[in-house]
Parts: structure tokens; C-alpha cells; sequence
């Protein structure tokens, strides 16, 4: 794998595992989307250690260290993506519709506990807009899913899916403006 090739959920689930990380690779993916959204930045600290996750793995090995970092750099160019290439980390489409909304729920709880990161005082500064969708990914994360009809499943998994990724970029792009620079040069 090239250092240019996007990092695949299950390319990075196994690096989870091999962490004995208490999330997945939707769950990793999910927080490090909710804490690069609400302002953070991973710096110079691991992102185990600026997501305060629990890693019972001793030292991450140099190529998941380069893994996560790779992950950090690719985060944060999808969501500032000016064509909206987001996507949260997902199973493959061909992976049973349960397992990729289990996995949906899991990168809302993820995203949600980044997004927290920020702090109170990152919340209180939202949008209308964007204190309504940190409610539905809140319901989203905390749903259970009965599947029935498997086309309506899909279509119905397909539309939440989008609105969890729009959702995720609006949050991103609202706390990049107002935590960015204001003394840049008027052009």
C-alpha cells in the first residue's frame, strides 16, 4: 500500500484490533471525525492519546503509528473537501445491511464523544442548525435497528448514511470558520 492509497475500514479495523482499542474502525473513524469537527487537533501527541482512547497494545508499531497518521492526514482532507468527498468509514457495500448499520451507530457514538471533546464552550457557540444535528446523530447513536424489507432497508440505511456525512462536514466546515484565523488578509 502506498502512502497515497485511502486507508480501507478494514485495513484499519485490524490495526484497532492489533491496538486493543475499545472501538472499531467506524468507532475510531467516527471520533477522530467528531474531534477534527469541533476544532481539535492531534499535534504532536498520538491520536490514541488526543482521542483519550484506552490502547492496551504497548507501543503502537511503526507502521500502525504510520497508519494512524496517514488516517489523521486523510480525515482532515476529506472533510474540508470543496467537492464533498467525505465519507465516514464504513463495512463494504456488500457487507450485510445489519452489520453496516450496526457500524453507522457506532461512527455516530464515536463522533459524538470527538465532537464532546471540545468542550462546553465549542457546544454553546453552534448554529441552530448544528446543535439540531448533533441531536439526530445523538438519536442515531443511540438507535436499534429492525430490519424487514431488504431493499427498503438498504434505501433507508443509504439515506441516513447521507445525512451522517453531510451532517459530519456542516459541523466540521461551522467550526473550521470560527476557529480559524481572523486576521487573514483580505483578498
Amino acid at each position: 500500500m502506498t502512502a497515497n492509497e485511502l486507508i480501507g475500514y478494514d485495513e484499519l479495523d485490524a490495526a484497532a484490533a492489533r491496538l486493543k482499542l475499545a472501538e472499531d474502525a467506524s468507532g475510531l473513524h467516527g471520533s477522530l471525525c467528531g474531534f477534527l469537527a469541533c476544532g481539535g487537533r492531534i499535534g504532536k501527541q498520538s491520536l490514541v492519546e488526543a482521542l483519550h482512547m484506552d490502547a492496551e497494545a504497548a507501543t503502537p508499531s511503526a507502521g500502525d503509528q504510520a497508519l494512524l497518521e496517514r488516517l489523521v492526514k486523510q480525515t482532515e482532507s476529506e472533510l474540508a473537501d470543496p467537492e464533498l468527498g467525505f465519507e465516514p468509514l464504513m463495512p463494504a457495500d456488500d457487507r450485510p445491511v445489519a452489520e453496516r448499520a450496526d457500524a453507522l451507530v457506532d461512527w455516530c457514538r464515536g463522533f459524538l464523544g470527538g465532537f464532546g471533546l471540545g468542550g462546553a464552550e465549542t457546544h454553546a457557540k453552534l448554529s441552530d442548525e448544528a446543535q439540531e444535528i448533533l441531536k439526530d446523530l445523538a438519536t442515531i447513536a443511540a438507535s436499534s435497528f429492525e430490519f424487514g424489507d431488504e431493499a427498503e432497508d438498504e434505501d433507508s440505511l443509504i439515506e441516513v448514511h447521507e445525512f451522517v456525512r453531510m451532517g459530519a462536514m456542516l459541523l466540521f466546515a461551522e467550526c473550521s470558520n470560527r476557529n480559524g484565523p481572523s486576521n487573514d488578509t483580505v483578498h
